[in-house]
């Protein structure tokens, strides 16, 4: 995520959320950094990621799944409502 759009997210933050809500965050987000996990994660193995494109490709030859096209219309529909609806925001986070 780019600086300017952490700042954008920051500053909406500070706009909407109280002061004990941002103490609140501020805590579970150090909690959250400083926690060691038991299982981190590991990578895929290339069995693992040859399976999961032939479910992929499966999927897509039933028929099942969303066309590229009409994600990315989608996705400027949305765009274009949050424009509308909140410009400075949306150019805060571009």
């Amino acid at each position: 995520m780019s600086t300017q759009a952490l700042n954008g997210l920051r500053d909406y933050l500070t706009g909407t959320l109280s002061i004990a809500d941002m103490n609140w965050l501020a805590a579970e987000l150090k909690e959250f950094a400083d926690r060691k996990e038991e299982h981190p994660l590991k990578p895929y193995t290339m069995e693992e990621l040859n399976a999961m494109l032939d479910m992929a490709e499966a999927d897509i030859a039933a028929g099942r799944g969303t066309p590229h096209e009409e994600v990315m219309r989608e996705w400027d529909e949305e765009i274009a409502r949050m424009e509308q609806e909140e410009p400075e925001l949306v150019a805060q986070a571009v």
